[in-house]
Protein backbone atom coordinates (compact mmCIF):
# COMPACT_ATOMS: atom_id res chain seq x y z
CA UNK A 1 0.00 0.00 0.00
CA UNK A 2 1.55 3.30 -1.05
CA UNK A 3 1.84 6.12 1.44
CA UNK A 4 0.51 9.51 0.41
CA UNK A 5 -0.41 12.83 1.94
CA UNK A 6 -3.91 14.30 1.99
CA UNK A 7 -5.78 17.18 3.65
CA UNK A 8 -8.83 16.37 5.82
CA UNK A 9 -11.25 18.63 7.75
CA UNK A 10 -12.56 17.29 11.02
CA UNK A 11 -14.95 18.80 13.57
CA UNK A 12 -14.55 18.00 17.27
CA UNK A 13 -15.43 19.41 20.68
CA UNK A 14 -13.15 19.68 23.70
CA UNK A 15 -13.28 21.34 27.10
CA UNK A 16 -10.58 23.97 27.44
CA UNK A 17 -9.99 25.87 30.67
CA UNK A 18 -9.31 29.49 29.91
CA UNK A 19 -6.86 31.45 32.09
CA UNK A 20 -9.79 33.36 33.56
CA UNK A 21 -11.55 30.12 34.56
CA UNK A 22 -8.34 28.79 36.07
CA UNK A 23 -8.03 31.99 38.10
CA UNK A 24 -11.60 31.72 39.37
CA UNK A 25 -11.05 28.11 40.46
CA UNK A 26 -7.78 29.06 42.15
CA UNK A 27 -9.39 31.91 44.09
CA UNK A 28 -12.21 29.64 45.23
CA UNK A 29 -9.95 27.25 47.13
CA UNK A 30 -7.62 29.85 48.67
CA UNK A 31 -7.87 30.64 52.38
CA UNK A 32 -8.35 34.23 53.50
CA UNK A 33 -4.62 34.63 54.18
CA UNK A 34 -3.61 33.19 50.82
CA UNK A 35 -6.25 35.30 49.09
CA UNK A 36 -4.90 38.49 50.66
CA UNK A 37 -1.38 37.64 49.49
CA UNK A 38 -2.64 36.91 45.97
CA UNK A 39 -4.56 40.19 45.75
CA UNK A 40 -1.55 42.12 47.04
CA UNK A 41 0.50 40.64 44.22
CA UNK A 42 -2.13 41.65 41.66
CA UNK A 43 -2.21 45.19 43.05
CA UNK A 44 1.53 45.46 42.54
CA UNK A 45 1.40 44.14 38.96
CA UNK A 46 -1.75 45.81 37.62
CA UNK A 47 -1.72 49.65 37.57
CA UNK A 48 -5.47 49.75 36.89
CA UNK A 49 -6.32 48.01 40.18
CA UNK A 50 -6.53 49.90 43.42
CA UNK A 51 -7.53 49.11 46.96
CA UNK A 52 -11.07 50.06 47.89
CA UNK A 53 -10.97 52.13 51.08
CA UNK A 54 -14.73 52.32 51.35
CA UNK A 55 -16.69 51.79 54.58
CA UNK A 56 -15.97 48.58 56.48
CA UNK A 57 -18.63 48.87 59.16
CA UNK A 58 -20.96 46.25 57.78
CA UNK A 59 -22.80 48.69 55.51
CA UNK A 60 -23.26 48.52 51.79
CA UNK A 61 -19.58 49.06 51.20
CA UNK A 62 -18.49 45.68 52.47
CA UNK A 63 -19.64 43.36 49.70
CA UNK A 64 -20.83 44.40 46.23
CA UNK A 65 -24.48 43.84 45.51
CA UNK A 66 -25.36 40.50 43.97
CA UNK A 67 -27.07 42.17 40.99
CA UNK A 68 -25.83 45.09 38.94
CA UNK A 69 -22.43 46.75 38.68
CA UNK A 70 -20.47 48.05 41.61
CA UNK A 71 -20.94 51.82 41.74
CA UNK A 72 -17.50 52.21 43.27
CA UNK A 73 -15.85 51.05 40.04
CA UNK A 74 -16.62 54.40 38.41
CA UNK A 75 -13.36 55.83 39.73
CA UNK A 76 -11.61 57.04 42.85
CA UNK A 77 -13.21 59.34 45.34
CA UNK A 78 -13.02 63.09 44.62
CA UNK A 79 -9.96 64.80 45.94
CA UNK A 80 -11.95 67.22 48.07
CA UNK A 81 -13.56 64.34 50.03
CA UNK A 82 -10.21 63.05 51.30
CA UNK A 83 -9.21 63.81 54.89
CA UNK A 84 -6.50 66.42 55.11
CA UNK A 85 -3.16 65.23 56.38
CA UNK A 86 -0.95 66.95 58.95
CA UNK A 87 0.99 69.02 56.42
CA UNK A 88 -2.15 70.43 54.81
CA UNK A 89 -3.68 71.22 58.19
CA UNK A 90 -0.53 73.09 59.21
CA UNK A 91 -0.45 75.11 55.99
CA UNK A 92 -4.12 75.99 56.38
CA UNK A 93 -3.59 77.25 59.90
CA UNK A 94 -4.93 74.15 61.61
CA UNK A 95 -3.30 72.12 64.35
CA UNK A 96 -1.99 68.61 64.44
CA UNK A 97 -4.77 67.70 66.83
CA UNK A 98 -7.33 68.08 64.04
CA UNK A 99 -6.04 64.91 62.36
CA UNK A 100 -7.63 61.79 63.85
CA UNK A 101 -4.50 59.64 63.44
CA UNK A 102 -1.89 62.12 64.65
CA UNK A 103 0.23 61.32 67.69
CA UNK A 104 0.05 63.23 70.91
CA UNK A 105 3.70 64.29 70.97
CA UNK A 106 3.46 65.34 74.62
CA UNK A 107 3.09 61.67 75.55
CA UNK A 108 6.40 60.51 74.03
CA UNK A 109 9.44 59.71 76.19
CA UNK A 110 12.50 61.82 75.45
CA UNK A 111 16.07 62.02 76.72
CA UNK A 112 15.43 65.16 78.71
CA UNK A 113 16.00 63.28 81.98
CA UNK A 114 19.50 62.18 80.99
CA UNK A 115 21.06 65.01 82.98
CA UNK A 116 19.58 63.57 86.17
CA UNK A 117 21.34 60.24 85.69
CA UNK A 118 24.82 59.38 86.96
CA UNK A 119 27.72 60.34 84.77
CA UNK A 120 28.54 56.75 83.81
CA UNK A 121 24.96 56.09 82.67
CA UNK A 122 24.39 59.12 80.46
CA UNK A 123 25.88 57.41 77.45
CA UNK A 124 23.32 54.61 77.63
CA UNK A 125 20.41 56.94 76.83
CA UNK A 126 21.70 57.99 73.44
CA UNK A 127 18.98 58.03 70.79
CA UNK A 128 21.02 55.41 68.92
CA UNK A 129 21.70 53.15 71.92
CA UNK A 130 18.65 50.96 71.36
CA UNK A 131 18.89 50.78 67.60
CA UNK A 132 16.85 53.94 67.09
CA UNK A 133 16.54 55.92 63.93
CA UNK A 134 17.98 59.28 63.00
CA UNK A 135 15.26 61.25 64.73
CA UNK A 136 16.71 62.58 67.98
CA UNK A 137 13.32 63.72 69.28
CA UNK A 138 12.40 60.29 70.61
CA UNK A 139 13.48 56.69 70.98
CA UNK A 140 13.66 54.30 68.06
CA UNK A 141 10.91 51.84 67.27
CA UNK A 142 13.09 48.96 68.43
CA UNK A 143 13.09 50.38 71.96
CA UNK A 144 9.41 49.47 72.33
CA UNK A 145 9.86 45.84 71.27
CA UNK A 146 10.38 43.06 73.77
CA UNK A 147 10.33 39.26 73.82
CA UNK A 148 11.16 36.52 76.30
CA UNK A 149 14.71 35.10 76.12
CA UNK A 150 15.28 31.97 74.09
CA UNK A 151 16.75 28.81 75.63
CA UNK A 152 20.12 29.51 74.01
CA UNK A 153 20.24 33.07 75.36
CA UNK A 154 19.26 31.82 78.82
CA UNK A 155 22.03 29.22 78.80
CA UNK A 156 24.63 31.63 77.42
CA UNK A 157 23.89 34.07 80.23
CA UNK A 158 24.46 31.35 82.85
CA UNK A 159 27.59 30.19 81.03
CA UNK A 160 29.07 33.68 81.34
CA UNK A 161 28.66 33.55 85.12
CA UNK A 162 29.58 29.93 85.92
CA UNK A 163 32.31 29.11 83.41
CA UNK A 164 35.38 31.28 83.70
CA UNK A 165 37.93 29.42 81.55
CA UNK A 166 37.82 30.07 77.77
CA UNK A 167 38.34 26.35 77.07
CA UNK A 168 35.27 25.45 79.15
CA UNK A 169 33.18 28.07 77.37
CA UNK A 170 34.24 26.70 73.99
CA UNK A 171 33.15 23.20 74.99
CA UNK A 172 29.93 24.54 76.47
CA UNK A 173 29.06 26.36 73.22
CA UNK A 174 29.47 23.13 71.29
CA UNK A 175 27.27 21.22 73.75
CA UNK A 176 24.57 23.90 73.64
CA UNK A 177 24.36 23.47 69.88
CA UNK A 178 23.75 19.72 70.40
CA UNK A 179 20.49 20.22 72.34
CA UNK A 180 17.26 19.04 70.74
CA UNK A 181 13.81 20.58 71.07
CA UNK A 182 13.15 18.92 74.43
CA UNK A 183 16.47 19.97 76.00
CA UNK A 184 18.21 16.60 75.64
CA UNK A 185 21.84 16.27 74.57
CA UNK A 186 22.09 14.33 71.32
CA UNK A 187 25.45 13.18 70.00
CA UNK A 188 28.61 11.49 71.17
CA UNK A 189 30.86 13.21 73.70
CA UNK A 190 33.86 11.44 72.16
CA UNK A 191 33.21 13.21 68.86
CA UNK A 192 33.07 16.54 70.69
CA UNK A 193 36.42 15.86 72.32
CA UNK A 194 37.95 14.86 68.99
CA UNK A 195 36.48 17.86 67.19
CA UNK A 196 37.73 20.36 69.79
CA UNK A 197 41.06 18.63 70.38
CA UNK A 198 40.58 18.05 74.10
CA UNK A 199 40.24 15.04 76.35
CA UNK A 200 36.96 13.26 77.05
CA UNK A 201 37.25 13.91 80.82
CA UNK A 202 37.30 17.66 80.11
CA UNK A 203 34.07 17.43 78.09
CA UNK A 204 32.39 15.34 80.79
CA UNK A 205 33.47 17.84 83.46
CA UNK A 206 31.89 20.72 81.50
CA UNK A 207 28.74 18.66 80.93
CA UNK A 208 28.45 18.04 84.68
CA UNK A 209 28.50 21.81 85.24
CA UNK A 210 25.97 22.45 82.46
CA UNK A 211 23.58 19.89 83.95
CA UNK A 212 23.24 22.14 86.99
CA UNK A 213 21.96 25.02 84.86
CA UNK A 214 18.40 26.26 84.83
CA UNK A 215 15.94 24.80 83.87
CA UNK A 216 16.55 21.64 85.91
CA UNK A 217 16.93 18.56 83.76
CA UNK A 218 18.65 20.31 80.87
CA UNK A 219 21.52 18.56 79.04
CA UNK A 220 20.26 15.10 80.03
CA UNK A 221 21.01 12.18 77.72
CA UNK A 222 17.96 10.08 78.64
CA UNK A 223 14.61 10.43 80.34
CA UNK A 224 15.89 8.74 83.49
CA UNK A 225 18.83 11.16 83.69
CA UNK A 226 16.52 14.15 83.10
CA UNK A 227 14.26 13.11 85.97
CA UNK A 228 17.28 12.34 88.16
CA UNK A 229 18.69 15.84 87.60
CA UNK A 230 15.39 17.41 88.65
CA UNK A 231 15.11 15.18 91.72
CA UNK A 232 18.67 16.01 92.68
CA UNK A 233 17.79 19.69 92.48
CA UNK A 234 14.98 19.02 94.99
CA UNK A 235 17.22 16.79 97.14
CA UNK A 236 14.89 13.84 96.59
CA UNK A 237 17.23 11.46 94.75
CA UNK A 238 17.51 8.69 97.34
CA UNK A 239 18.50 5.05 96.57
CA UNK A 240 14.89 3.90 96.32
CA UNK A 241 14.11 6.63 93.80
CA UNK A 242 17.18 5.62 91.78
CA UNK A 243 15.84 2.07 91.58
CA UNK A 244 12.53 3.43 90.33
CA UNK A 245 14.28 5.46 87.62
CA UNK A 246 16.20 2.37 86.57
CA UNK A 247 12.89 0.57 85.99
CA UNK A 248 10.88 3.20 84.14
CA UNK A 249 9.77 0.58 81.62
CA UNK A 250 7.82 -1.15 84.41
CA UNK A 251 6.22 2.16 85.32
CA UNK A 252 5.27 2.73 81.69
CA UNK A 253 3.54 -0.66 81.50
CA UNK A 254 1.79 -0.07 84.88
CA UNK A 255 3.24 -3.28 86.28
CA UNK A 256 2.96 -2.24 89.93
CA UNK A 257 3.75 -5.62 91.58
CA UNK A 258 7.01 -5.96 89.66
CA UNK A 259 7.85 -2.32 90.36
CA UNK A 260 7.37 -2.73 94.12
CA UNK A 261 9.59 -5.79 94.02
CA UNK A 262 12.32 -4.00 92.04
CA UNK A 263 12.29 -0.97 94.34
CA UNK A 264 11.90 -3.06 97.52
CA UNK A 265 9.11 -0.85 98.85
CA UNK A 266 5.45 -1.11 99.72
CA UNK A 267 2.48 0.31 97.85
CA UNK A 268 2.33 3.50 99.92
CA UNK A 269 5.99 4.42 99.29
CA UNK A 270 5.63 3.58 95.60
CA UNK A 271 2.58 5.83 95.29
CA UNK A 272 4.52 8.72 96.85
CA UNK A 273 7.46 8.29 94.47
CA UNK A 274 5.15 8.06 91.45
CA UNK A 275 3.47 11.30 92.54
CA UNK A 276 6.87 13.02 92.72
CA UNK A 277 7.82 11.84 89.24
CA UNK A 278 4.50 13.06 87.83
CA UNK A 279 5.32 16.55 89.11
CA UNK A 280 8.56 16.66 87.06
CA UNK A 281 8.98 18.03 83.53
CA UNK A 282 10.20 15.41 81.02
CA UNK A 283 11.00 18.12 78.44
CA UNK A 284 12.50 21.12 80.24
CA UNK A 285 13.32 23.04 77.05
CA UNK A 286 9.63 23.47 76.28
CA UNK A 287 9.50 26.13 79.00
CA UNK A 288 11.21 28.41 76.48
CA UNK A 289 8.99 27.55 73.54
CA UNK A 290 7.36 30.94 73.05
CA UNK A 291 5.71 30.32 69.68
CA UNK A 292 2.31 31.95 69.81
CA UNK A 293 -0.63 30.06 68.39
CA UNK A 294 -2.12 32.01 65.52
CA UNK A 295 -5.85 32.47 66.00
CA UNK A 296 -8.13 31.34 63.18
CA UNK A 297 -9.96 34.15 61.42
CA UNK A 298 -13.40 32.91 60.37
CA UNK A 299 -14.56 33.49 56.80
CA UNK A 300 -18.27 33.26 57.67
CA UNK A 301 -20.09 34.68 60.68
CA UNK A 302 -23.25 33.13 62.07
CA UNK A 303 -25.63 34.35 64.75
CA UNK A 304 -29.22 33.65 65.85
CA UNK A 305 -31.98 35.54 64.10
CA UNK A 306 -34.42 37.18 66.55
CA UNK A 307 -37.21 36.24 64.15
CA UNK A 308 -36.11 32.60 64.14
CA UNK A 309 -33.45 30.67 62.30
CA UNK A 310 -29.90 31.85 61.72
CA UNK A 311 -28.21 34.84 60.08
CA UNK A 312 -25.22 33.84 57.95
CA UNK A 313 -22.95 36.52 56.53
CA UNK A 314 -19.41 36.84 55.24
CA UNK A 315 -16.70 38.29 57.43
CA UNK A 316 -16.00 41.61 55.69
CA UNK A 317 -12.56 41.87 57.29
CA UNK A 318 -11.33 38.81 55.37
CA UNK A 319 -12.61 40.02 51.99
CA UNK A 320 -10.06 42.05 50.01
CA UNK A 321 -11.80 45.05 48.48
CA UNK A 322 -10.41 46.13 45.12
CA UNK A 323 -11.86 48.07 42.22
CA UNK A 324 -10.94 49.05 38.69
CA UNK A 325 -9.90 52.66 38.21
CA UNK A 326 -11.80 53.32 34.99
CA UNK A 327 -11.01 57.02 35.03
CA UNK A 328 -7.28 56.32 35.04
CA UNK A 329 -7.74 53.73 32.28
CA UNK A 330 -9.57 56.23 30.07
CA UNK A 331 -6.90 58.86 30.72
CA UNK A 332 -3.98 56.55 29.92
CA UNK A 333 -5.70 54.97 26.91
CA UNK A 334 -6.18 58.36 25.34
CA UNK A 335 -2.43 58.94 25.43
CA UNK A 336 -1.40 55.51 24.14
CA UNK A 337 1.00 55.98 21.20
CA UNK A 338 1.17 52.50 19.74
CA UNK A 339 -0.60 49.20 19.31
CA UNK A 340 1.63 47.49 21.87
CA UNK A 341 0.68 50.02 24.55
CA UNK A 342 -3.03 49.75 23.69
CA UNK A 343 -2.88 45.95 23.82
CA UNK A 344 -1.15 46.08 27.19
CA UNK A 345 -3.73 48.44 28.65
CA UNK A 346 -6.59 46.34 27.28
CA UNK A 347 -5.12 43.16 28.75
CA UNK A 348 -4.60 44.83 32.15
CA UNK A 349 -8.11 46.27 32.08
CA UNK A 350 -9.70 42.90 31.27
CA UNK A 351 -7.58 41.17 33.91
CA UNK A 352 -8.62 43.71 36.56
CA UNK A 353 -12.30 43.37 35.64
CA UNK A 354 -12.07 39.59 35.79
CA UNK A 355 -10.37 39.66 39.20
CA UNK A 356 -13.11 41.86 40.66
CA UNK A 357 -15.75 39.59 39.15
CA UNK A 358 -13.99 36.46 40.43
CA UNK A 359 -13.75 37.87 43.96
CA UNK A 360 -17.46 38.68 43.90
CA UNK A 361 -18.32 35.21 42.59
CA UNK A 362 -16.10 33.60 45.23
CA UNK A 363 -17.85 35.49 48.04
CA UNK A 364 -21.30 34.59 46.67
CA UNK A 365 -20.43 30.90 46.32
CA UNK A 366 -18.99 30.66 49.85
CA UNK A 367 -22.11 32.30 51.26
CA UNK A 368 -24.42 29.90 49.40
CA UNK A 369 -22.52 26.81 50.54
CA UNK A 370 -22.27 27.98 54.16
CA UNK A 371 -25.97 28.87 54.30
CA UNK A 372 -26.94 25.41 53.07
CA UNK A 373 -24.63 23.73 55.59
CA UNK A 374 -26.20 25.73 58.41
CA UNK A 375 -29.66 24.81 57.19
CA UNK A 376 -28.92 21.08 57.05
CA UNK A 377 -27.00 20.99 60.36
CA UNK A 378 -29.51 23.05 62.32
CA UNK A 379 -29.76 20.35 65.00
CA UNK A 380 -26.03 20.55 65.72
CA UNK A 381 -26.11 24.32 66.28
CA UNK A 382 -29.14 24.07 68.54
CA UNK A 383 -28.50 20.91 70.56
CA UNK A 384 -24.84 19.88 70.16
CA UNK A 385 -22.65 17.33 68.43
CA UNK A 386 -24.92 14.40 69.26
CA UNK A 387 -27.39 15.84 66.72
CA UNK A 388 -24.85 16.17 63.90
CA UNK A 389 -26.35 14.73 60.73
CA UNK A 390 -24.52 12.56 58.18
CA UNK A 391 -23.57 14.84 55.30
CA UNK A 392 -21.57 14.45 52.09
CA UNK A 393 -20.57 16.91 49.40
CA UNK A 394 -23.22 15.58 47.05
CA UNK A 395 -26.02 16.67 49.41
CA UNK A 396 -24.88 20.29 49.36
CA UNK A 397 -24.08 20.25 45.64
CA UNK A 398 -27.56 19.03 44.74
CA UNK A 399 -29.25 21.54 47.04
CA UNK A 400 -27.46 24.58 45.56
CA UNK A 401 -27.16 23.12 42.03
CA UNK A 402 -23.37 23.16 41.86
CA UNK A 403 -20.73 20.54 41.16
CA UNK A 404 -19.25 18.51 44.02
CA UNK A 405 -15.74 19.71 43.14
CA UNK A 406 -16.88 23.31 43.61
CA UNK A 407 -18.29 22.53 47.05
CA UNK A 408 -15.07 20.71 47.94
CA UNK A 409 -12.97 23.76 47.02
CA UNK A 410 -15.26 26.11 48.92
CA UNK A 411 -15.10 24.07 52.13
CA UNK A 412 -11.29 23.76 52.10
CA UNK A 413 -9.59 26.04 54.66
CA UNK A 414 -12.79 28.01 55.26
CA UNK A 415 -14.01 28.53 58.82
CA UNK A 416 -17.43 29.28 60.26
CA UNK A 417 -17.84 31.20 63.52
CA UNK A 418 -20.86 29.78 65.36
CA UNK A 419 -22.31 30.20 68.87
CA UNK A 420 -20.63 26.84 69.65
CA UNK A 421 -17.18 27.89 68.43
CA UNK A 422 -15.22 28.14 65.21
CA UNK A 423 -15.35 25.11 62.91
CA UNK A 424 -13.89 24.34 59.52
CA UNK A 425 -16.60 23.72 56.96
CA UNK A 426 -15.14 20.25 56.35
CA UNK A 427 -16.07 19.35 59.93
CA UNK A 428 -19.77 19.15 59.05
CA UNK A 429 -19.21 16.45 56.41
CA UNK A 430 -19.19 13.02 58.04
CA UNK A 431 -20.02 9.53 56.91
CA UNK A 432 -23.20 7.78 57.97
CA UNK A 433 -23.54 4.87 60.40
CA UNK A 434 -26.69 2.84 60.05
CA UNK A 435 -29.28 2.95 62.77
CA UNK A 436 -30.44 -0.19 64.56
CA UNK A 437 -33.86 -1.68 63.76
CA UNK A 438 -34.42 0.58 60.77
CA UNK A 439 -33.85 3.83 62.64
CA UNK A 440 -32.31 6.92 61.01
CA UNK A 441 -28.58 6.94 60.26
CA UNK A 442 -26.15 8.59 62.65
CA UNK A 443 -23.15 10.81 61.95
CA UNK A 444 -19.74 9.23 62.50
CA UNK A 445 -18.63 12.31 64.46
CA UNK A 446 -21.65 12.03 66.75
CA UNK A 447 -20.88 8.34 67.33
CA UNK A 448 -17.24 9.16 68.20
CA UNK A 449 -18.48 11.76 70.67
CA UNK A 450 -20.81 9.17 72.20
CA UNK A 451 -17.96 6.61 72.54
CA UNK A 452 -15.74 9.19 74.25
CA UNK A 453 -18.54 10.17 76.63
CA UNK A 454 -19.09 6.52 77.62
CA UNK A 455 -15.37 5.99 78.32
CA UNK A 456 -15.03 9.26 80.26
CA UNK A 457 -17.91 8.29 82.55
CA UNK A 458 -16.71 4.75 83.32
CA UNK A 459 -15.43 3.83 86.77
CA UNK A 460 -12.25 1.99 87.67
CA UNK A 461 -14.17 -1.10 88.78
CA UNK A 462 -16.30 -1.26 85.61
CA UNK A 463 -14.10 -0.39 82.64
CA UNK A 464 -16.01 -0.88 79.40
CA UNK A 465 -14.64 -3.22 76.77
CA UNK A 466 -15.24 -2.64 73.07
CA UNK A 467 -17.93 -5.31 73.05
CA UNK A 468 -19.75 -3.63 75.93
CA UNK A 469 -19.58 -0.29 74.12
CA UNK A 470 -21.11 -1.92 71.03
CA UNK A 471 -23.98 -3.28 73.12
CA UNK A 472 -24.60 0.10 74.74
CA UNK A 473 -24.63 1.88 71.37
CA UNK A 474 -27.03 -0.64 69.89
CA UNK A 475 -29.41 0.00 72.75
CA UNK A 476 -29.23 3.69 71.73
CA UNK A 477 -30.17 2.77 68.16
CA UNK A 478 -26.66 2.76 66.63
CA UNK A 479 -25.72 -0.31 64.60
CA UNK A 480 -21.92 -0.43 64.75
CA UNK A 481 -19.29 -3.17 64.56
CA UNK A 482 -16.69 -3.85 67.21
CA UNK A 483 -13.78 -3.13 64.84
CA UNK A 484 -15.33 0.28 64.06
CA UNK A 485 -15.46 1.09 67.78
CA UNK A 486 -11.81 0.06 68.12
CA UNK A 487 -10.86 2.20 65.11
CA UNK A 488 -12.65 5.29 66.48
CA UNK A 489 -11.18 4.74 69.94
CA UNK A 490 -7.62 4.48 68.62
CA UNK A 491 -8.13 7.56 66.41
CA UNK A 492 -9.06 9.56 69.52
CA UNK A 493 -5.95 8.33 71.35
CA UNK A 494 -7.92 6.28 73.89
CA UNK A 495 -6.12 3.11 75.06
CA UNK A 496 -7.73 -0.31 75.30
CA UNK A 497 -9.81 -1.45 78.27
CA UNK A 498 -6.82 -3.33 79.74
CA UNK A 499 -4.61 -0.23 79.62
CA UNK A 500 -7.38 1.97 81.00
CA UNK A 501 -7.92 -0.44 83.90
CA UNK A 502 -4.19 -0.26 84.75
CA UNK A 503 -4.21 3.53 84.52
CA UNK A 504 -7.18 3.87 86.82
CA UNK A 505 -5.62 1.44 89.30
CA UNK A 506 -2.43 3.49 89.28
CA UNK A 507 -4.40 6.71 89.79
CA UNK A 508 -6.30 5.18 92.67
CA UNK A 509 -3.01 4.05 94.18
CA UNK A 510 -1.49 7.51 93.78
CA UNK A 511 -4.57 9.23 95.20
Amino acid sequence: MALSQRLDIRQSQSLVMTPQLQQAIKLLQLSNVELSEYVEGELEQNPLLERDDGPADGGDGDIPALDGPDPREEGPAPADSRLADTVELTRNGGTAGDAPLDTDFSNVWTNSAASDLPADAVGSVSPFANGGGFDEDGPGFEASLTRPPTLREHLLEQMGHDLALPAERLIALDLIDMLDGGGYLVGDLGEVAERLGCGLPAVEAVLAKLQRFDPPGIFARSLAECLALQLREKDRLDPCMRLLLDNLELLGSRNLPALMKACDCDAEDLAGMIAEIRALNPKPALLFDHELAQPVTPDILMRPDPAGGWIVELNAETLPRVLVNRRYYAQVSAGARGRQERDYLTERFNSANWLVKSLHQRATTILRVASEIVRQQDGFFRHGVQHLRPLVLRNIAEAIEMHESTVSRVTTNKYLATPRGIYELKYFFTSAIAGADGQAAHSAEAVRHRIKALIDSEEAKSVLSDDQIVETLRKDGIDIARRTVAKYREAMGIPSSVERRRQKSLQRLGG
